[in-house]
C-alpha cells in the first residue's frame, strides 16, 4: 500500500483504573501483578489509528497494576517481519508479537498455545472462518489469537458511475447499504464482459499480475472460485487438473483488458491507479478509498466496496488476517494472556476498527456489524458489504490448501500470477504447468 512509518515504542502502566471492557475469568490479575510486559504490535499506516491500541493497553496495564513497554514496529521494508526471525533466533525480545498470514505455521513450536484462549473467545465472539483456523490452528493446536488490527479482505473496490457507463451495471443495486447482497447475477461470465466493456470505454479494471500480496490474494480468489489447487492438503502436486486450467484460460482472457504493465504491479500499484481516476475497479480493502478521500474526492464519493463475482466452485475473496502471538521465552505468559483476552473483546475490537476507519477487520462472526462500516462515506454505506456481513463469500487465501510451508513459498513467490503470465504471454499452457510443477518440487525439496 505504500504508506511509510517508523517503529515507535511507548511505556504505560500505573495505579488501578475501572474499563469498560471485562477480560475473561481464568485470565484475571494474578501472579504476574506488578510485572512487566514487552508488546510489538504492527505499526499502522491510517494516522492515529495506533492510538486506540495504545489507549486499550494502557487501561488494561493500570488495572492489573503491569508495566507495558509497546513497540509499533513498521512492515516497511520488511521490518516486523525481520524483528519476528530475530527474536526466534535469539529467543528473546517481546512477550507478545503481531505476525501476520503464514507465520504462525513457521514459528509454532516457538509459540505459546492459545486453546484456552480461542476456546473462549469463539464462545463470545462467534467462530471464525476457515482460513483463519488454517492459519492459525497448527497441528490441533492454536498458536497465535486473530487479532483486529491489520487483519483484512482485499475485495473489489468499484467505481459507482464508471460500471454504470461502460457496462451498465448497479453495483449498489446488487450490494445495497443495509440489506443483504442481491448478487446472483454476479459471476464470472458478467465479471468479464464488465472487465471488456471498461477496457474499451478507457477505464479498466486494476487488477495486478506481479508477485506482491496484493496481486497474489486476487488471483487466489479467482482460482478458487474454479476450484483450482496446486497442491492438495496432503502435499501432493495435483496442478494438472482441468480447473487449474480453467483458470488459467480465464485470466489469459482477462488480462486482454487489463493496464499493459500490471505484471510489473506491486501492491502500490492497484491504489495508485484508482486514486488517479483511470482504474474501475481495483481488489484492495478500504485503503485506496481513504486515500482517494484525502487526494481525489471526487473518485471517493463514486466508490463502493463488495462482493467478489461467483465461479463454478463458489464465491471467495482474499482474507488476510494479522495474528497476535506470544513466545513460549515470555518470563510473563499469564499476562500476555490476560492483555489479548482484554484486546480480544467486542469493545476493544470494535474501538481499534473505528480508530482505522473502517480498515481492520475482526476474525469472529458476530464482530462484523459494527457502525463504521454503515456510516462510513462518501457516499454514505461504501463500506457496509466489506466484512462480508451475511457471510456472502467465502473468505480464503491463496495456495489453500497445500501445507504451510509449501504454501508460503507458492504465496511468496507469486507462483499463480507467474503462471498467468506465462500463459498470456503465448507459453504453451502445459509448458506452464510443468514450470510450476518444477518450481513446487523445488521448495519441497528446501
Amino acid at each position: 500500500m505504500g504508506f511509510k512509518k517508523v517503529s515507535r515504542r511507548r511505556f504505560v502502566g500505573g495505579t488501578a483504573a475501572l474499563s469498560s471492557v471485562m477480560v475473561a475469568a481464568p485470565f484475571v490479575r494474578g501472579a504476574y501483578a506488578a510485572g512487566k510486559l514487552s508488546v510489538g504490535f504492527w505499526d499502522h499506516w491510517v494516522p492515529g489509528a495506533n492510538g486506540a491500541t495504545e489507549k486499550l493497553v494502557k487501561e488494561w496495564a493500570e488495572k492489573e497494576k503491569v508495566e507495558v513497554q509497546i513497540d509499533f514496529i513498521t512492515s516497511n521494508g520488511n521490518k516486523l517481519l525481520l524483528t519476528t526471525a530475530a527474536e526466534s533466533q535469539a529467543k528473546s525480545g517481546h512477550d507478545i508479537l503481531a505476525i501476520n498470514t503464514w507465520l504462525p505455521a513457521r514459528y509454532a513450536e516457538q509459540l505459546v498455545p492459545v486453546d484456552d484462549l480461542m476456546t473462549q473467545l469463539i464462545k463470545d465472539n462467534g467462530k471464525v472462518n476457515d482460513t483463519v483456523e488454517y492459519l492459525g490452528k497448527i497441528n490441533g493446536k492454536w498458536v497465535a489469537v486473530p487479532a483486529t488490527v491489520g487483519s483484512q479482505i482485499k475485495g473489489p473496490c468499484s467505481r459507482i458511475d464508471l460500471l454504470k457507463k461502460h457496462a451498465n451495471i448497479d453495483i449498489q443495486a446488487m450490494y445495497p447499504a443495509g440489506s443483504p447482497p442481491k448478487a446472483d447475477d454476479w459471476n464470472l461470465d458478467l465479471f468479464m464482459k464488465a472487465a471488456e466493456a471498461c477496457h474499451k470505454g478507457g477505464n479498466p479494471f486494476g487488477i495486478g499480475l506481479g508477485t506482491t500480496s496484493d496481486n497474489v490474494d486476487s488471483i487466489g480468489a479467482f482460482f478458487h472460485a474454479f476450484g483450482a489447487v496446486l497442491v492438495d492438503a496432503k502435499g501432493e502436486i495435483v496442478l494438472k487438473n482441468d480447473q487449474v486450467r480453467q483458470a488459467l484460460d480465464f485470466y489469459k482472457k482477462l488480462m486482454q483488458f487489463l493496464p499493459p504493465d500490471v505484471a510489473a504491479w506491486d501492491d502500490a500499484s492497484n491504489n495508485k491507479f484508482l486514486v488517479s481516476g483511470q482504474g474501475a475497479m481495483i481488489m484492495n480493502p478500504p485503503s485506496a478509498w481513504a486515500v482517494a478521500k484525502r487526494d481525489a474526492p471526487k473518485v471517493a464519493e463514486q466508490c463502493w466496496t463488495h462482493g467478489f463475482p461467483v465461479g463454478p466452485k463458489g464465491r471467495f475473496a482474499p482474507f488476510l488476517p494479522y495474528f497476535w502471538s506470544i513466545w513460549n521465552f515470555s518470563k510473563n505468559q499469564s499476562a500476555a494472556k490476560s492483555l489479548l483476552m482484554y484486546l480480544s473483546s467486542a469493545s476493544a475490537a470494535e474501538q481499534m476498527t473505528n480508530a482505522s476507519g473502517g480498515y481492520d477487520l475482526p476474525s469472529f462472526e458476530k464482530l462484523t456489524t459494527f457502525k463504521v462500516w454503515a456510516e462510513a462515506e462518501p457516499p454514505k454505506g461504501t463500506l457496509y458489504h466489506y466484512p462480508n456481513p451475511y457471510n456472502h463469500q467465502t473468505l480464503s487465501v491463496a495456495a489453500a490448501p497445500a501445507p504451510h510451508k509449501i504454501a508460503e513459498q507458492i504465496y511468496n513467490q507469486g507462483i499463480q500470477t507467474q503462471m498467468a503470465v506465462r500463459y498470456f504471454k503465448g507459453e504453451p499452457l502445459e509448458k506452464t504447468l510443468d514450470w510450476a510443477s518444477n518450481e513446487i518440487e523445488g521448495f519441497m525439496r528446501n
